[in-house]
């Protein structure tokens, strides 16, 4: 088994093309910028699914609110017309 397995299969991304964008990014940000770009992202994420399952509770409730009772239909006997 790989040493450096990390699940991100979403993206095709195994643990070797994980450590060149992460060397890449420190070369491009530096070693003081990481940390805070790293936390602006978890914070940006965090909102992110907030916002959507807020946006999933009030697309219920609407959906609840606007739910109408069906009348049952009369049913036909055979001998009615």
């Amino acid at each position: 088994m790989n040493s450096l397995y990390f699940p991100v299969a979403a993206f095709g991304l195994g643990g070797a093309e994980l450590l060149v964008i992460l060397c890449i990014a420190l070369l491009l940000f530096g070693g003081k910028k990481l940390p805070d770009l790293a936390k602006g992202l978890g914070k940006s994420i965090r909102e992110f699914k907030k916002a959507a399952a807020e946006g999933e509770d009030e697309a219920a409730a609407e959906a609840a609110d606007k739910k109408v009772v069906a009348k049952p239909e009369a049913t036909k006997t055979h001998g009615s017309n």
